[in-house]
Order: C-alpha cells, then structure tokens, then sequence
C-alpha cells in the first residue's frame, strides 16, 4: 500500500497543476504530437483551427522556440530550417506586434486593419535582412508602408532572396485573435484583413504564416474575399483522439521528476515489457503505446483497475475517463483529462489510500467534477455571457424540453437578450433571440440535441454548472 501511494504522489508530481499556456516555452518532457497535429505544423498550413485547451498557444509558444522546433524535425523536417516570428499572441511584445489597445487606436486613427498587418510583416523582416524603415510608433510603420509601396515590395523580394541563398524559411504566427477586439464585427474585419495578408505572403515561396483561430472565429465570414479558398485549402484542426490523450498523460508520467519519473516508468515497464526509449534528456513512448492497443489500455488499467465499480456493469476506466469529458460534439481536450487524473490521484491519496490501485473509480469521477469546474471557469474567460445564461438552469435535470429552458431565461431575463449578454464578444446568433443562443451553445459543445428534440448537457459542462442527470456524476454544488 506504500508503493501505491509513493505512484499517486508521482502521479500527482508527474501532472501540472495547470496545463494552461500564457505564452511560456513548453517543457520539451510534455511535448508530445498527434498524428493530427503534424499536418497544422506543417509551413504549408495557413490556418489552424482549435477550441479551448487543444494546444493553440501550446504550438505558438512551441515554434516560436529553437530548441523546440529541432525537437520537432523529426516530425516535421522542414521546421529544422525555419526561422519563426510571432505577429500576435498572448504575451505582449509591442515591439513585434501591436496589443489589442494599440489596434483600436490605430484603426480610429484611420488605418485600416490590412495595413497594420503588413506592417508587422515589414517590421519583422527588416530586423531579419536589416535595413531601416520608421518604427518609433506604429502609426508611423503603418503610415511608411501604405506610403511606400514600391518599396515595401523590394524588402519582400530581398527577404525571400536571404531565405533563399540561406536555403532557410521564414515563418510569422499569429494566435489569440479573440483579445484584438471585444466587438464581433470589428473582430471579423481586423482576422479577414489578416488572412488577406497571410494570401499575399503565399507569392513568395520562402515566406509563411500560419493563424491560430478559435472555431466560432473560423465559422463567421471572415474569408468572403478573392482566392481566400486557397487559404481554406490548407486549414487544419487540433483534434485529440482518446489513445492520443492517454499517450500524452504517459508521455509526462514518465518524465516525471527524479524518483517520481523512476516510479512512473518501472509501472511502465512492468505493463509494455521494456522501458520507454530514452532520447538525451526526454524519455519517448514506444509506438505501441501510442495507439489504441491492447498495451496502452494495459497501462491505464494498471492504475485504475478493471472497472468503474465493483464489476463490468460501471464501465471501463479508460474509456469512461474520456468520454465523460467530453463536450456537446464529442471532443475532449487534454486540458480536460489530465486535470481529472491529477486531481483523481489527490482525491485516492486522501481518500482510499487502502485501495488496490492507485486511482479509486470514485476518485475518478470526482476528477470529472474537477475537470468540468475547470472547464466552466475558462468558459467564463472566454465567453462571459455563458455562465450568465447558465446560472439559472441550476438545479434542472437533463436531458428537458427547450421550453422549460427557455422559460427560465425569460423569467430571470424580462428584459431580454441584452440583459444576459457581456459586453466581450457576445452571443453571435443574439438577433435570433433564445433559440439563438441555444444554436451558439450548441457550436461552442455545450448543449446537444437528443434525437428526440430535448437539450442534454455532456457531464463537461452540466457537472460544472449544476444542472442533473439521473444516474450521472453528482452536479458540483
């Protein structure tokens, strides 16, 4: 029973408290690539497209890394001779790009989003090949380039050239579009202006950029402009599959810290037969593992246990762990899962220290209470005007009629739609009133429609924001 609690501990050591990335360079340990992900690395994919907690500014923060991106040459090649550049992301660098604050300056200035892009372009690549252009403020490179086409075209063809003779790429990332604007329109004209940018980079072979877009971003008309479909021909999306989450969670466990890691991979061991590879200082997966195999479910078993209960009828661990986390459209995020597993080992630490295996399957659910509070409170970040709309559907069992939904909503909200709305991006379907909204819930996986008309709420979110279901995970209080 000592050794089991010495593997909840590493299991605990081994997880992050948060997964979150606010623009930090990723633990090269934690770096791990689905085969779905490869294709959004590659330098001919413009546009990537991803939800909450899949890795959109785990990737920025990656390729924006020299060290990370020779990691990832062996996925992706090309990277090893890309010299990369962030155009927008979380973590302000006002040198390199403008904040959210200084784009509405400037458009109020009369720039328009179009040449404030180029500009960031035109910075970048002049502190590449050198030379000068003005950069005290960016009204004044803003005003230089829209003043001076000609020669904003010659430092483009001298920088694919120094690329060119280098045998080298150049590559400009943007992510975290959402904080240019609180205002959907003004949002739409600042990402189509870029996407018209990242088009006309597409003419010089050594130059690429590559866009992060959330999904309600990418499903609004942001690409109703000429030969935008060559852009759309590249799109990509950061999708997890169920073996690629359980790969990623053993990816850390075994690089876990000192005698945690060591821990970690004698359990490992004793499951696949041979410890994981070892590359310089990070230990590496067999490819077994990786897939959805006999092995990989072997591994999770050896923590967890045959069953989510006393016999067969509870269900399977390693499948229950992620589906009960996922949203409305079937996806669960890595986020999402190694939050429940972290705070299922704390929970069987404290509670069942007695148990069998290191992770109790009530423990395990209770890791989905967790993962669903989580996830609620990055939608409140997100989407404000969520958590107001959700706040007076507490208590509700699920799956129900949209009638009595909709009835809640117009108790609590005489007024309206604009009464339950947040000035930071509100409801994009508010015109339609509340099945509007049900429709955006719906797109962001909130809600889901059974097949006999009534709303459900996936255990992601009805946990989180207090709603019931009979016979499912108790609702946090």
């Amino acid at each position: 029973m000592r050794e089991l609690q010495d593997v909840r501990q590493a299991i605990i050591e081994a997880l992050p408290l948060t997964t979150s990335n606010h623009g930090e360079v990723p633990n090269q340990r934690h770096m791990y690539v689905p085969p779905a992900h490869i294709k959004a690395l590659r330098l001919e994919c413009n546009l990537v497209i991803g939800a909450r907690g899949v890795g959109k500014s785990f990737w920025t923060a990656a390729l924006g890394s020299s060290e990370l991106r020779a990691s990832l040459g062996t996925s992706v090649p090309e990277l090893e001779r890309t010299d990369v550049h962030i155009g927008f992301a979380v973590t302000p660098n006002i040198a390199a790009f403008p904040d959210g604050e200084s784009l509405s300056r400037l458009r109020e200035g009369g720039s328009e989003p179009y040449d404030i892009w180029r500009a960031v372009v035109a910075r970048w690549l002049m502190s590449v090949i050198g030379g000068g252009i003005p950069k005290d403020t960016w009204s004044d490179t803003v005003s230089w380039g829209r003043a001076n086409p000609e020669r904003l075209a010659e430092l483009m063809e001298q920088a694919n050239r120094y690329f060119l003779d280098k045998k080298r790429f150049g590559l400009i990332v943007f992510d975290a579009l959402d904080r240019t604007s609180s205002d959907w329109r003004t949002m739409d004209s600042i990402v189509r202006d870029l996407l018209r940018v990242v088009l006309w980079l597409k003419s010089y072979p050594c130059l690429h950029a590559k866009v992060f877009l959330r999904e309600d971003q990418s499903a609004r008309t942001i690409t109703d402009f000429p030969d935008a479909s060559k852009l759309l021909a590249t799109k990509a999306e950061l999708t997890w599959a169920p073996h690629d989450l359980h790969g990623l969670m053993w990816q850390m466990l075994c690089n876990a810290p000192g005698e945690h890691g060591a821990r970690l991979r004698e359990v490992y061991q004793e499951v696949v037969g041979l410890p994981p590879p070892e590359y310089g200082a990070v230990w590496r997966l067999a490819e077994e593992v990786k897939r959805d195999s006999v092995t990989q479910r072997g591994l999770f078993e050896a923590l967890s246990g045959p069953w989510m209960g006393r016999d067969r009828r509870r269900g399977v661990p390693y499948v229950w762990s992620v589906s009960h986390l996922a949203d409305g459209r079937g996806r669960t995020s890595p986020r999402s899962f190694l939050a429940a597993i972290r705070a299922a080992a704390e929970d069987s630490f404290e509670k069942y220290p007695d148990h069998l295996y290191a992770l109790h399957y009530e423990s395990i659910k209770r890791g989905v209470q967790k993962a669903s509070e989580i996830r609620v409170a990055e939608m409140a970040e997100d989407y404000p005007w969520v958590t107001r709309l959700m706040d007076p559907l507490q208590g509700l069992t699920v799956p129900c009629s949209f009638d009595v939904i909709e009835s809640r909503w117009a108790d609590h909200f005489p007024c309206g739609l604009k009464s339950a709305s947040d000035e930071r991006l509100p409801p994009q379907h508010v015109d339609r009133s509340w099945p509007g909204v049900r429709n955006d819930l719906e797109r962001l996986g909130i809600f889901e429609t059974m097949r006999d008309g009534r709303v459900n709420l996936p255990d992601l979110y009805r946990v989180g924001f207090g709603l019931g279901r009979r016979g499912g995970v108790k609702p946090l209080k």
